[in-house]
């Protein structure tokens, strides 16, 4: 039977056996390089995790209804919170927000809808350098432009700082989310009559929302932990909030400032204050995550 197979087959003995020999040399060599992208992975995501588990053990013990509600106390006092800080942090993000998440959008619409000429190109190379600019250098140009001629720091100066790194990252992220519609669903509506605005505001931008808002969420987890450019524009205070032309606590400058005191109460508050900023990025990338997969669904 198994001469009549080989027969039939045209393959002898040494030729199978040749081919069950080539076959589990794919099967280690599969198994080798399958096992090295798993440790590649391991080691990729093992950074995120000693930090995030690093951040729980040294803040979680000063995790408490305190640390949100109450003010700073002096140094080498027990008690006290952040709330300043995050009430601070809370309005520098939304200014930011409402300034520089509808330039980034309208930007964006531009970069992808519109004639690629000389401008698109212009406007397209400024805002990937503007995404590449340090965050200390966009710190320094608002301190130069805002709190300098103002005469103090501000919670504008914080919120416009925060804006302009804001604007690019949702201009370039809603140039590619528009990139990804099918062209014939924008020359259905043209073909209807309807000016190129309404198309884009009634067909292409409700169509790729999940995508834009994907990006939105993006840039304010960015944002949210910036330090450096805060340091020159809102600064800090250990008060709750006094106005939009005063300066303005923030939770990143907080944590700098408590970190590198002398005061062990205030290094212990500068960990918990981590925590709760680590997981407000998290939460906002899981939160991209999910909205990104419900889109895509």
């Amino acid at each position: 039977m198994r001469a009549r197979a080989d027969h039939e087959t045209g393959l002898g003995p040494s030729r199978r056996k040749a081919l069950a020999l080539n076959d589990r040399r794919r099967k280690i060599v599969s198994y080798v390089w399958m096992g090295i992208l798993t440790l590649l992975s391991m080691a990729a995501i093992a950074p995120l995790f000693f930090i995030f588990s690093y951040a729980i053990y040294k803040g979680a013990p000063g995790l408490n209804l305190d640390f949100f509600t109450e003010l700073p106390r002096a140094m080498g006092e027990e008690g006290g919170g952040m709330s300043n800080a995050i009430v601070g942090s809370a309005i520098l993000i939304a200014m930011a927000s409402a300034i520089g998440i509808p330039w980034g959008i309208a930007a964006g619409i531009y970069l992808s809808e519109y004639r690629q000429g000389f401008t698109t190109r212009f406007l397209r190379f400024t805002t990937d350098l503007l995404t590449s600019v340090p965050s200390i250098i966009i710190g320094l140009f608002a301190y130069a432009l805002i709190v300098v001629p103002f005469h103090g720091y501000s919670a504008y100066a914080g919120s416009i700082a925060l804006a302009i790194i804001i604007v690019p990252i949702v201009a370039r992220t809603t140039e590619e989310i528009l990139k990804l519609l099918p062209v014939h669903i924008r020359e259905a509506g043209l073909a209807l009559g309807l000016p190129r605005w309404k198309v884009i505001l009634r067909i292409v931008l409700p169509a790729s929302l999940s995508g834009v808002v994907t990006g939105l969420m993006l840039a304010i987890a960015r944002v949210a932990g910036e330090t450096a450019p805060l340091l020159f524009t809102s600064f800090s205070n250990n008060f709750g909030f006094r106005g939009l032309g005063q300066p303005t606590a923030s939770l990143p400058v907080q944590i700098f400032n408590f970190a590198t005191s002398h005061d062990d109460i205030w290094r212990a508050k500068a960990w918990t204050g981590a925590l709760v900023l680590v997981l407000f990025v998290f939460i906002m990338n899981l939160s991209t995550r999910l909205v990104l997969s419900r889109g895509s669904k």
